[in-house]
């Protein structure tokens, strides 16, 4: 039962209607065909669109199966018309881009019907009205009656309680009017159609019911009802329209003006492509600059030894300076002798292990160079000799841990076998061309003349022997032993070889400045020092005041003594702490806070307990990337003004858009489509629109990436500098979608708060 209440002035006047409706009160049967009768533009057409609950008109108080529409949201008028409400318009508003199978299916996506379940439904409401062959075909393909058929299968589809029907056969021909009048009347069988004509013959034929209406005022019905049905449960399912809903609209439509979409695109994308290219380049010298400051901070590391250049003569460990630089004062200071005035650190265990506990992200790679000596033999023409391990090996830089650090693993490749973190094995290293010092060679029993070939070093084998196997006790003091046939086969000593042949990289300039020869690990010393410093000869070294090998006295009431004496005990490898430690910092940035970490042990120490050390890069031109950064945010600024202008433009475009779509957005109000749901629609479009113009952009400054490096490789003989981020291109995708939906949301909102009376009857 549908009852209309009391109808006082229930609009806004204007073009549309010119008359209210007054005092009205009107039931309407289930199963009826009602033909609202009266002239063009009268209050008919008031009643049809209060019925109706469209936006313009204050509905008065409208009664479904006896609940009130008083208290009614937005929302609530939006659910009713797309279940309850179908509409059959004299200018049949289709969508023009979709097909009509879309056009009938699109109230059910509003409604929350499965894809499956919506396709098949409208496939049957099409096919009752004749048009099953015709599915895939637009609007624009069918025929008046075709399209009035269309239109017919949508109000149907949804299986409403009520048909309203405006002029249904205004614009057709009698033969097709009459085919349509026939299909609404056997709709009427089982709904409740209400018909408003002005043509009197086409009410008296097809309806049973004619309600006349004159100047707003109803002047006869003629079969009223009065009778009061049972009251019902009555509940509306609330509509929605799904983002990818809102996106199969906008892109349909998009479709049918592809190169106007494509332009304003691609005018959206200059900026895109603008800030994408400056990044690319940004990104190409960042790389370049991190590739600088490796190559410097290898060949210039921090470096601690126990003896330092004084910070008064020259700021090497980052402290400022008494003296103001560049002052106005009229005085000549002296300047120290570099040379003279140096610092003793006070290398100890203490430090070391402080040392060791730096953050291992920030360093590329440390080496430790120590007294200790390794009890080195090898085979010579089958004799077993001792090397001096000081002439030949000298310490790999490695990670915190003792892997190969990025330092070697930046700079350097192996050339023929393997280059491992096992201790054992040793790596030989080469200049440029292949070259080792020929001393070193000679040590290791070649011909320093002769050339060698790889497979005569790999696997070359050398014995570490351990202080109690190689020292024995002659009376009071500790000899080598002579036998050392028996002591490379003895099963204590530790089998090194040589397992890889590593040369400098091309680009690599800290490689070319290296030097050559047997490398060893961090990992070596450690386990060899651990195994010395239990072993008799250190033992008793520790508790005499002489040399346990020379018999030479010490004098430990003196410095020099004491250190001769501390000097012996390193030697043996009693003491862990080495005399000389390089630190390589991954970069810059790093480097800074280990200054600071380094800085903050010296915090409150008197001077003579301090420890220095010489930042070698710090007398570098620092090139980090704050001045390409400052360059690169004026750049992306002057970029971003397109942007800007992009956005305007996009918001004019949607707002042209908007117009030319105004008949759509009133279509889509008719069947129930929300305020929200209409900003959705045009909120798809920018997106899409935005999406596509991040795309161009992207890909427009990548191919232009090629001509650039080839110009600046021609001008500077760096080879492809310009590298777009995939990061990068991501967040400026991102970037172009956001400003383009930004752009285009004013006159989304727009379009969602236009009047769908008003947008109906636009042409």
């Amino acid at each position: 039962m549908l009852e209309l209440k009391k109808i006082k002035k229930s609009y806004k006047t204007g073009d549309f209607v010119q008359t209210a409706l007054k005092d009205v009160s009107l039931r309407f049967r289930k199963s009826e065909f009602v033909a609202i009768l009266g002239p063009s533009g009268s209050g008919k057409t008031t009643l049809l669109n209060i019925i109706g609950g469209l936006d313009r008109y204050d509905r008065g108080d409208l009664i479904i199966n006896n609940k009130s529409t008083k208290k009614f949201k937005n929302k609530d008028w939006d659910a009713y018309r797309n279940n309850c409400i179908g509409f059959i318009f004299q200018s049949y508003n289709l969508i023009s881009h979709m097909t009509i199978l879309s056009n009938v299916e699109l109230c059910m996506t509003l409604s929350g019907i499965k894809p499956k379940e919506r396709k098949k439904r409208a496939i049957i409401a099409l096919e009752k009205v004749g048009l099953k062959d015709h599915i895939h075909k637009k609007p624009n393909q069918l025929s008046g009656g075709q399209m009035q058929r269309v239109a017919i299968a949508r109000a149907l589809v949804n299986n409403p309680d009520i048909i309203l029907a405006d002029e249904p056969t205004g614009a057709l021909d009698s033969k097709t009017s009459k085919q349509i009048m026939e299909l609404i009347k056997e709709i009427a069988k089982d709904k409740l159609v209400i018909m408003v004509t002005h043509n009197p013959e086409l009410a008296d034929e097809y309806s049973n019911r004619i309600i006349k209406v004159k100047d707003g005022n109803i002047i006869n019905d003629t079969n009223p009802y009065d009778e009061k049905e049972e009251e019902k449960v009555y509940k509306l399912n609330k509509t929605s329209m799904s983002f990818f809903t809102a996106l199969k609209l906008s892109f349909n439509n998009i479709l049918t003006k592809k190169g106007r979409t494509l332009l304003t695109a691609f005018a959206s994308s200059i900026g895109i492509m603008g800030i994408a290219l400056i990044l690319s380049l940004s990104n190409g010298f960042k790389i370049q600059i991190d590739k600088f400051e490796k190559d410097t901070l290898s060949q210039a590391p921090i470096v601690i030894s126990e003896q330092s250049m004084n910070m008064d003569t020259i700021s090497l460990s980052g402290e400022e300076e008494e003296l103001e630089e560049f002052t106005s004062e009229k005085k000549i200071y002296p300047l120290k002798n570099m040379a003279t005035d140096t610092h003793e650190n006070k290398l100890t265990k203490d430090y070391i292990d402080y040392i060791n506990e730096i953050d291992k992200n920030l360093i590329g790679g440390i080496s430790y160079q120590r007294i200790a000596n390794l009890n080195l033999l090898t085979k010579i023409d089958n004799k077993v000799k001792s090397l001096n391990s000081a002439d030949i090996l000298f310490p790999l830089p490695t990670n915190m841990d003792g892997s190969i650090s990025t330092v070697i693993d930046d700079n350097f490749e192996v050339i023929e076998g393997e280059m491992t973190d096992k201790k054992e094995e040793l790596l030989l290293l080469v200049d440029t061309k292949n070259r080792v010092d020929a001393d070193v060679l000679k040590l290791l029993g070649y011909d320093k003349d002769a050339n060698i070939n790889f497979d005569e070093l790999l696997g070359k084998e050398f014995k570490v022997i351990l202080n109690n196997d190689y020292y024995t006790k002659s009376g009071v003091n500790y000899i080598p032993v002579s036998d050392y046939e028996k002591l490379y086969n003895n099963e204590n000593a530790i089998t090194l070889k040589i397992s890889g042949i590593v040369r400098g990289k091309k680009d690599s300039d800290f490689a070319k400045l290296s030097g050559n020869g047997l490398v060893y690990k961090k990992s070596l010393m450690d386990y060899v020092l651990e195994k010395n410093d239990k072993s008799n000869i250190v033992k008793d070294q520790i508790s005499k005041d002489y040399n346990v090998m020379t018999m030479e006295k010490f004098d430990l009431n003196t410095e020099e003594g004491i250190k001769a004496k501390n000097n012996i005990l390193s030697y043996l490898g009693a003491d862990t702490v080495p005399m000389y430690i390089q630190i390589y910092p991954k970069d810059f940035d790093s480097k800074d806070e280990l200054i600071k970490y380094l800085d903050k042990y010296n915090e409150g120490k008197n001077e003579d307990d301090k420890i220095l050390y010489i930042d070698q890069a710090e007398l570098i031109t620092k090139m980090s990337g704050s001045i390409m950064d400052a360059i690169t945010i004026v750049l992306i600024a002057f970029s971003a003004i397109s942007l800007v202008v992009s956005t305007i433009m996009i918001g004019i475009i949607t707002y042209i858009s908007v117009l030319e779509r105004t008949k759509e957005i009133g279509i889509l109000r008719a069947i129930g489509a929300r305020k929200k749901d209409i900003t959705r629609v045009f909120n798809a479009e920018t997106f899409m629109i935005g999406l596509t113009s991040g795309l161009i952009g992207i890909i427009c400054a990548i191919l232009l990436t090629f001509p650039i490096n080839n110009i600046i490789e021609n001008l500077s003989g760096l080879a492809s500098v310009a590298k777009l981020n995939i990061v990068h291109a991501i967040i400026l995708i991102v970037i172009s979608i956001i400003l383009t939906t930004l752009g285009g949301f004013i006159p989304a909102k727009v379009a969602s708060k236009k009047d769908p009376v008003i947008a109906l009857r636009t042409e």
